[in-house]
């Protein structure tokens, strides 16, 4: 099974391609699709679209997860990743992909152990669990490849609950 991660925004929407085969998580691709503040919202959220759809016809993955978006006090800030998480959505879901949705607390749950788990501990376990060098880097594509790790995670533990 291959799963694209999506960390949604407008400016920075990060994605992590993991595989899980045999038992074990592969790293496939990670990165990030910029869009510059000058260019305008309806402008950004094409080049999402289009990246994304880019992104689906190389890796040809067989489900997508996305962040939930989580309560924050810049109602702005709020709107625009609202937006950047729409199009990710309707990118993955009219590529014919089933889409996941994952909250903050589930995805380090998964991942870390402790729903509470600061980024840097969040970067150690995907590092661990995906046999990398380096720490993932930017903090946009280390969340989006624990969305990817979480999707596996939550499609194993329900295999076994239908057992």
């Amino acid at each position: 099974m291959i799963v694209l991660g999506i960390d949604p925004g407008t400016a920075t929407t990060g994605y992590g391609v993991v595989e899980y085969q045999a038992g074990k998580e592969k790293l496939i691709k990670y990165g990030t699709i910029t869009t510059p503040a000058a260019m305008g919202m309806a402008d950004r959220l094409v080049a999402i679209n289009q990246q994304l759809s880019d992104l689906i016809r190389e890796v040809k993955p067989d489900a997508a997860a996305v962040e939930q978006l989580f309560f924050h006090k810049n109602t702005k800030t709020v709107i625009t990743v609202a937006q950047g998480r729409g199009v990710a959505l309707m990118t993955a879901a009219g590529a014919g992909i089933a889409v996941s949705e994952y909250t903050p607390l589930q995805i380090k749950q998964s991942v870390v152990g402790y729903g509470k788990a600061d980024k840097k501990q969040v970067q150690v376990m995907v590092q661990k669990i995906l046999a990398m060098r380096e720490l993932p880097r930017p903090d946009d594509a280390a969340d989006a490849l624990a969305v990817a790790i979480c999707h596996i995670h939550s499609c194993r533990l329900g295999a076994i609950y239908k057992s």
